[in-house]
């Protein structure tokens, strides 16, 4: 199995499915990990080497429990780890520096709980830093977030609401291969049974998640962030094709995944994608292209590059002009 966190960190997973279900049996457990029924007996078996106390019941209502008292080991953090740990909560959300936001307040709990000596600076970087709001961040609601991931994990397809950005919103039945943060937005990569085909959605636009019942079979060693990177340029309203007159190695470097697919064409290369917005594609991305290019597909892309270079003609124009005046 590609990444697999090993026996140890399955273990440690295991204890703590013990820990918050008071009586697991070993079906229940193999089925939590997402291994057979003789690897769960193994890690409960590693558990029990390590002088953690699990218990067996055999019987119609038997299975696996931790003994009575059994308390688990405390966390130890060094103030380097304190101090990382903030940083990357308020980089990834800024609104953690708020006692109401949600991450706020499990961090604040963490920063208390810890020794003065290592979480001093920790609650001083926490009181003192500010950080400004990402306008690309979107915060997915942790109930649909946490439904996606034992679904993703369990390879179970599931049934969710969705929401568009421009309101139309529809029901379908997925397969979730993998979860993606992006530029501080969550993205579910999944294989879409409305569609056929693969699908990206906005968690923060799912409304609903409905385990079906039924398994699927992931893509076996495929990198869920290259795969993310890919689609997010195709199935949009507005198609797109630019073509370059320089080779695909020297235009690449300059390409974003959501803009398209670049493919060789003689001597040259062209570029075929969609977007939901021509504007920014022409004014954000084209424009940072050091190369000639000719918009030869998507009439709404041509139309947003000749506004767009009929503006800066008409701020150079106007320059020129006035200088004259003077």
């Amino acid at each position: 199995m590609p990444n697999d966190p090993g026996p140890t960190a399955r273990a440690l997973r295991a204890l703590e499915i013990l820990r918050t279900r008071p009586t697991t049996t070993a079906d229940e457990l193999a089925v939590r990990l997402g291994v057979t029924e003789r690897a769960a007996r193994r890690y409960v078996g590693i558990l029990k080497e390590a002088g953690i106390p699990v218990e067996s019941a055999r019987g119609p209502h038997g299975g696996y429990r931790l003994g009575r008292g059994t308390r688990l080991p405390p966390v130890h953090f060094t103030q380097a780890e304190a101090l990382g740990l903030v940083m990357a909560a308020l980089g990834g959300r800024p609104a953690v520096a708020d006692a109401d936001d949600l991450v706020g307040t499990a961090l604040g709990k963490v920063v208390k709980a810890l020794p003065e000596s290592v979480g001093r600076q920790a609650a001083l970087l926490r009181e003192y830093a500010a950080a400004a709001p990402d306008p690309l961040a979107a915060h997915p609601d942790p109930a649909v977030t946490s439904s996606l991931v034992e679904a993703v994990a369990h390879r179970r397809r599931v049934r969710l609401a969705y929401r568009s950005e421009a309101g139309h919103a529809w029901e379908e039945e997925a397969d979730p291969w993998s979860l993606v943060v992006r530029h501080g937005r969550w993205y579910l990569l999944c294989h879409s049974h409305r569609a056929d085909a693969v699908r990206t959605y906005r968690v923060d636009r799912i409304g609903e998640v409905r385990s079906t019942g039924h398994g699927f079979d992931a893509p076996v060693d495929f990198d869920p962030v290259a795969v993310l990177e890919e689609n997010l340029g195709t199935g949009w309203e507005f198609a797109t094709r630019v073509v370059f007159d320089v080779p695909p190695a020297e235009v690449a470097p300059w390409i974003r995944p959501p803009m398209g697919r670049l493919e060789p064409l003689g001597d040259g290369c062209v570029l075929l994608g969609s977007t939901r917005n021509p504007d920014m594609y022409a004014q954000e991305w084209l424009a940072g292209v050091p190369f000639a290019f000719r918009i030869e597909g998507g009439k709404e892309l041509r139309a947003a590059a000749a506004a767009l270079a009929e503006r800066f003609t008409a701020a150079v124009t106007d320059h020129d002009a006035a200088g004259r005046d003077r």
